[in-house]
């Protein structure tokens, strides 16, 4: 058996998959929700239903790769602190 990936590489607010996921996985829930409590034709009812599994699948596609990927760097600043220019 593998060893499970641990789950602290989900979050990296620095890389815009992240937020683009949670993005995505908050609105497949709320598109099933409008399906089931709003009374729509069968044809918004098919559409809604199939926007919310794409985003479902392809939210589950970006959390697969950040769990693959390396988390992104720290930027780093070519400027020097404004302590250095202080001390000198």
């Amino acid at each position: 058996m593998q060893p499970s990936r641990p789950f602290s590489r989900l979050y990296q607010p620095r890389n815009p998959l992240f937020w683009l996921m949670l993005t995505l996985n908050a609105l497949s829930p709320a598109l099933a929700w409008v399906v089931h409590n709003r009374p729509l034709n069968a044809w918004a009812s098919v559409l809604l239903t199939c926007f919310a599994l794409g985003n479902a699948v392809l939210g589950t596609f970006l959390l697969w790769r950040l769990l693959r990927d390396e988390p992104a760097a720290p930027a780093q600043d070519d400027k020097p602190a404004q302590d250095d220019k202080l001390l000198s």
